[in-house]
């Protein structure tokens, strides 16, 4: 399964992809640490003219450039992109966050856990549910597995 990661912050990227190695599914993982780095990931735009498209997008809400309410929007009114499943992983526990995650069409809204165990059970689930349960398009390319974060330069 290929994921992209979108999270601004290096220290909860590097506990996601940690968190993902630990659920005994097998993953290639993009990282981008902005809203328009992602954008332009997703479209393939200049680096990015020849990565392959992921299976599935980890999205921030509040990262720099471009916040992930925007990068939710233009995937889904993407024809190319819509039917990438997006998970939004968060901190914010707001019902306006929830509610326009889920009107901007996200696939799931998740709030991360304050404690570690829990964060890594909470990602073994979600690997678990989308590789073994869900059904996800098929036809998409394999992704390279870079890291990307350049200072919203796209």
């Amino acid at each position: 399964m290929r994921i992209l990661l979108v999270e601004d912050n290096p220290a909860e990227a590097r506990l996601t992809r940690e968190a993902l190695n630990h659920t005994g599914v097998a993953h290639e993982l993009a990282v981008v640490g902005d809203g328009e780095t992602a954008t332009a990931f997703l479209l393939r735009r200049g680096e990015f003219a020849r990565v392959q498209r992921p299976h599935l997008v980890l999205l921030d809400l509040n990262l720099p450039c471009k916040d992930g309410r925007e990068v939710l929007r233009e995937v889904k009114e993407d024809p190319a992109l819509a039917s990438i499943p997006v998970i939004v992983i968060t901190n914010s526990q707001a019902q306006e966050d929830i509610q326009q995650v889920y009107q901007l069409k996200g696939n799931c809204y998740l709030v991360k856990p304050p404690d570690l165990e829990e964060f890594f059970v909470m990602m073994k689930r979600v690997m678990e549910f989308w590789w073994t349960t869900a059904r996800i398009p098929a036809g998409f390319e394999v992704a390279s597995g870079r890291e990307y974060s350049d200072g919203c330069t796209h």
